[in-house]
């Protein structure tokens, strides 16, 4: 069942965009009127990453009138794998800006408004305000529920969507829908009602994500923005669409408000990353910095020093890029315990992951257990950054 149209349409269309949008203006359901909709309507894109990329530039060539852009992060070359939406040029770019410029390359009929700025409890309800819907295509756990919360006490629709590794989600949260006939009001935390532990839900930089699957659930994601601003088709309130890529299958799971849900009456920052925990300044856990370990290690080979170099990564990773005379040991092994049995007591340990985070969470564990151990500060890309720039970054 449908929901009336979100947006008033616009008062006309120029030839020009009569040209451009033709195809819709034929469509059953859409037609000219529709496409008015689209150009009066005010759509705000959360993440312009991996899901970020293909929504924009759908949304810019469907004719959507305003498109808001948040973003804090630049441009990096590990980001081309997925986000389509910048290019080799934009290496080191805000990627607000570099987003933008091709949207507006797509369609220069659109107004684009940036917002390059973390999202957090202070600013978030200022940023949404005045939208029609949106888009919460993030890619961390404060920034979805702090969107989720936001969206509910504004009475905003979020179109949300998520991947990790071969699958995918789509789906609309809503609790202020014009009518509920058929379609329950859905909000973000009836599906998802607390975050994750920190540690227990890796990071797409650590499990690795499909390039091409952004662009499935992507384009899902603008789809519904459409169908929401043009009254159009059955949207995804109430339903949960799950994609495995590798399977080539779409399936779909209902949801619905839960009865002892609390609403949401003020915004608070989460602590939680979709990683482990970042390591608080003045912890007190025992490290070195990466050129120590390169004097350690040179040590070493000459027989004048004796320690354990662990990399507590996964395979995947260590194949990738790794710092010359490290044992690979899992973390996982280090949480169920099965991992203190390859090493010596006697030995000093050294471990590392990528950027610190994942290391310190061992280390308590190896501290704990009586070994004497540090951890490298910044991991194996302050390992690159100082030490060997020659080797890649991911």
């Amino acid at each position: 069942m449908s929901l009336p149209p979100l947006v008033e349409p616009a008062p006309t269309l120029s030839t020009a965009e009569i040209e451009r949008y033709s195809r819709h203006a034929v469509l059953p359901g859409i037609g000219l009127e529709g496409q008015r909709r689209l150009k009066n309507a005010r759509v705000l894109v959360v993440g312009a990453g991996g899901l970020g990329s293909p929504v924009l530039l759908y949304l810019a060539a469907a004719g959507v009138g305003t498109i808001g852009i948040v973003d804090q992060d630049v441009v990096e070359s590990s980001n081309l794998q997925r986000q389509v939406i910048h290019g080799v040029a934009d290496v080191g770019r805000s990627k607000v800006e570099s987003a933008r410029t091709a949207v507006l390359n797509v369609n220069p009929h659109v107004h684009v408004q940036t917002h390059e700025l973390r999202l957090d409890a202070s600013n978030a309800l200022d940023v949404l305000r005045g939208y029609d819907v949106v888009v919460d295509g993030a890619d961390n756990f404060p920034t979805r529920y702090l969107v989720g919360d936001a969206c509910e006490m504004l009475g905003l629709p979020c179109v949300w969507g998520s991947i990790y590794r071969f699958d995918g989600q789509v789906s609309l949260f809503w609790t202020d829908p014009p009518t509920t006939a058929g379609h329950p009001a859905v909000r973000y935390r009836d599906v998802f009602p607390e975050p994750p532990a920190p540690g227990s839900a890796p990071s797409c930089a650590e499990g690795g994500v499909l390039g091409v699957l952004c662009g499935a659930i992507g384009s899902a994601m603008a789809n519904e923005v459409v169908k929401l601003v043009t009254g159009t088709g059955e949207p995804l309130l109430g339903r949960v669409l799950v994609h495995d890529a590798l399977a080539a299958r779409w399936r779909e799971v209902p949801v619905a408000p839960d009865p002892l849900g609390v609403p949401v009456t003020a915004l608070v920052d989460l602590d939680t990353a979709c990683a482990a925990p970042q390591v608080p300044a003045g912890s007190g856990l025992p490290g070195i910095s990466v050129r120590e370990l390169a004097d350690r290690l040179a040590a070493r080979d000459l027989g004048e020093d004796d320690f354990d170099l662990i990399d507590v990564r996964e395979p995947a990773e260590h194949e990738l890029v790794a710092i010359p005379g490290a044992r690979l040991l899992p973390r996982g092994g280090f949480l169920d315990g099965s991992a203190l049995a390859d090493l010596s007591p006697e030995t000093p340990v050294v471990l590392h992951c990528k950027s610190g985070a994942r290391s310190a969470e061992v280390l308590e564990l190896v501290l704990a257990a009586g070994y004497d151990a540090v951890h490298l500060t910044g991991g194996v890309l302050a390992w690159v950054d100082e030490i060997e720039p020659a080797k890649p970054r991911y």
